[in-house]
């Protein structure tokens, strides 16, 4: 028996030594995956191309990341879709810079074929996401990225971002590997098409901020291919103040139109319609674009406006569901920022701005500075407002609609957020 167990303790280092990773193994087994985009995501609309689908068609989209790595892998989803959907071939690579039309060609050195399960096709399940297998092509920060993903059967009504502030392609048959755009006829300043996140593996990461907001954090009235959102800008602030691993990403899970107690097709004031991308009410929305994203630390709320302005809510019910927001957020372990709604007077149709909506905005204001619920305030009001004029927005930051802010305005949004609340 002795002779046995000795045999045993003998053998035991050289079995080990055997069966060891590689260092390059190893490393990678320590890293830690980290959210570096993300979108929000909602149904196809009830008519047009979001509604009909795809079908034997490819999607090139383009998407800036906030925080990069030596690996990266790809969030496909069909969350709110009708049927089961076939991913043919899908692919990722950096843009081609050099070529006149950079925003659809693709480097092809850095071209790389994504898998699922080993597998160059897969299937959505209807309701589900789907995450690619890691791929090895070096991110960096702020980098742009080109996802491309061919659907060869049809899709149904879609599962998508509708205001992208991007430019995106589509083509018939299979342009995975196409080096140049000419190929993508359909060409939108919208939407990113059943693509809902992006994450890269990082040595060490401080987790992510999460931004969940409307259309003012979604870059209505900011410069389309231009990156200009305040979350972008505030990624830009983030990378230049803590550089390398101490970066955190900057998720951008806004959807414009996104109100805290209706749904999207619910129809609003000065004739608005509704529509099913402006998603379900906010409450509704925190599993899937706040929770499950990828080591998520820090919650920014920014919602409520389209409340008044669409709907009529008092200050009461808007409040409620803020800090409804605000319990299950820090329920989860996270930080819980707010925002204060900025002014709108001059938007849109009579009806839409009333001074009856205006004190409701600032009785909404006066809780979110007084309350001391939330851990930490923002008071984009104060920054974005006219002095003279206060339910005005500021000229300066004026896109024009009198309710979003133009590249200016989403600067100095992202320049007014102090970083210590973060809790970086």
């Amino acid at each position: 028996m002795a002779s046995a167990a000795t045999l045993l303790v003998a053998g035991a280092p050289a079995m080990v030594a055997s069966a060891g990773p590689s260092d390059a193994e190893s490393a990678r087994q320590r890293a830690v995956w980290a959210g570096s985009w993300a979108a929000a995501v909602t149904r196809g609309n009830a008519t047009g191309l979001t509604d009909n689908g795809l079908n034997d068609q490819s999607v090139r989209m383009v998407v800036h990341t906030t925080v990069g790595g030596p690996r990266l892998r790809v969030r496909l989803s069909n969350m709110y879709g009708e049927q089961a959907v076939r991913v043919g071939r899908a692919t990722v690579a950096r843009p081609n810079t050099a070529t006149a039309d950079d925003l659809s060609d693709i480097d092809t050195s850095t071209l790389r074929e994504l898998t699922f399960g080993g597998a160059a096709s897969a299937t959505m399940n209807r309701g589900a996401e789907l995450v690619s297998d890691p791929v090895a092509l070096p991110v960096g920060d702020q980098q742009d990225l080109v996802v491309t993903v061919h659907f060869p059967t049809p899709t149904g009504p879609v599962t998508f971002h509708g205001q992208s502030r991007q430019t995106n392609f589509i083509g018939a048959s299979d342009l995975t590997s196409a080096a140049g755009g000419a190929g993508f006829t359909i060409r939108p300043n919208c939407c990113w098409f059943f693509l809902s996140g992006i994450d890269v593996q990082r040595r060490h990461s401080p987790g992510s901020v999460v931004v969940f907001g409307d259309s003012i954090a979604d870059g209505n009235g900011s410069t389309v291919n231009a990156n200009r959102r305040w979350p972008d800008l505030l990624a830009d602030r983030l990378v230049d103040d803590r550089p390398d691993v101490r970066t955190p990403g900057v998720l951008n899970l806004s959807l414009a139109g996104n109100r805290l107690n209706h749904e999207g097709p619910e129809p609003g004031a000065g004739g608005f319609p509704g529509y099913h991308e402006l998603g379900p009410n906010a409450l509704a929305r925190l599993d899937e674009d706040v929770f499950a994203q990828t080591d998520a630390r820090t919650v920014i709320t920014h919602l409520g406006i389209n409340d008044i302005w669409m709907s009529g809510d008092s200050a009461e019910q808007i409040i409620a569901s803020l800090r409804q927001i605000d319990q299950q957020v820090r329920a989860r372990g996270l930080r819980s920022l707010v925002a204060t709604l900025t002014p709108y007077e001059g938007h849109g149709n009579p009806g839409v701005w009333t001074p009856e909506k205006e004190a409701t905005r600032q009785a909404v204001n006066a809780y979110l500075r007084g309350s001391g619920e939330f851990d930490g305030l923002l008071d984009f009001d104060r920054v974005l407002r006219d002095p003279a004029r206060p339910s005005r927005l500021l000229p300066a930051y004026d896109s024009g609609d009198h309710i979003h802010p133009n590249d200016a305005g989403n600067q100095a949004l992202a320049d007014a957020v102090p970083l210590r609340l973060l809790g970086l």
